[in-house]
């Protein structure tokens, strides 16, 4: 990874979860995922630029309103914490702690067996604050489909969410996040910025909470996007002690919009730390 002259960071190849290969396998796929759960660099992929956090308030104009509600980012050690792949079952009890925790979340949810099955969590999701993303339809590897399916594969998420909460997505998500020029491309022509992560709790390879934990707060630093899965038994569970340990760190939570705010997220653009 090495800096170019126009504040960007040039990755050869984003290090991603292969642990989501194949949704509707996901719970029965422990040998899959016992073998694929490391996180691999992306191999095959255009060589993308990814804008951090605190380079998209920097390119902020100059006195450009940023929307921070009570947080600005420029002075706060701001985190956000983002969950993938939902809503489930796991999700209501989710947003109970979140909101009792004062804490807002960026989701990144899915279309097929998640958006339509749970539409009232989704709407709640909304109305409490939270954003509410894309995660893609159904978890195609969007650099291995045709540009008609990419397209597809965004539209149909962000026309149900729209449907439920009135507001089309603006942030996505790529399954194991891989891009290339194309789906930036598309992305861009959809109005659309994708949002990577800088921590993992590889949360799809173990139930046991106290472990997610602890991979957490063993990576997070200030600017920091989390990525855990509230689909999975043992990740709920992890949140409190998270949320909390972070806090006696001295970190606000935040979403990813008033993470990079006074900025505000680029169609086409790739956000990661």
């Amino acid at each position: 990874m090495k800096k170019t002259g126009t504040g960007f960071r040039r990755i050869a190849g984003f290090r991603v979860s292969t642990g989501l290969r194949g949704i509707a396998g996901l719970r029965g796929a422990g040998a899959l995922l016992a073998a694929a759960g490391l996180t691999l660099a992306l191999s095959g992929c255009t060589k993308v630029d990814a804008t951090s956090p605190s380079e998209a308030r920097t390119q902020a104009a100059a006195g450009a309103p940023g929307r921070f509600g009570t947080v600005d980012c420029r002075k706060a050690k701001c985190i956000a914490l983002t969950f993938d792949a939902g809503p489930s079952e796991n999700s209501a009890r989710l947003l109970d702690i979140l909101k009792e925790k004062q804490v807002p979340a960026t989701f990144f949810l899915l279309g097929a067996r998640h958006i339509e099955k749970y539409p009232e969590l989704v709407k709640r999701m909304a109305a409490e604050g939270h954003e509410v993303a894309s995660h893609t339809w159904d978890h195609k590897i969007l650099t291995k489909i045709s540009e008609q399916e990419i397209r597809e594969e965004l539209k149909r998420p962000n026309d149900a969410i729209e449907r439920l909460t009135g507001r089309k997505p603006t942030l996505m998500r790529p399954p194991q996040g891989r891009t290339n020029d194309t789906v930036q491309r598309v992305s861009k022509e959809m109005g659309m910025s994708e949002v990577l992560w800088s921590v993992t709790a590889k949360d799809y390879t173990t139930t046991d909470s106290a472990l997610i934990t602890k991979r957490v707060l063993d990576q997070v630093s200030r600017d920091g996007i989390i990525l855990l899965h509230d689909i999975y038994q043992g990740t709920v569970p992890a949140v409190p002690g998270i949320i909390d340990a972070l806090k006696q760190r001295g970190y606000v939570f935040v979403t990813v919009p008033q993470l990079i705010a006074p900025g505000k997220p680029v169609p086409g653009e790739v956000y990661r730390p």
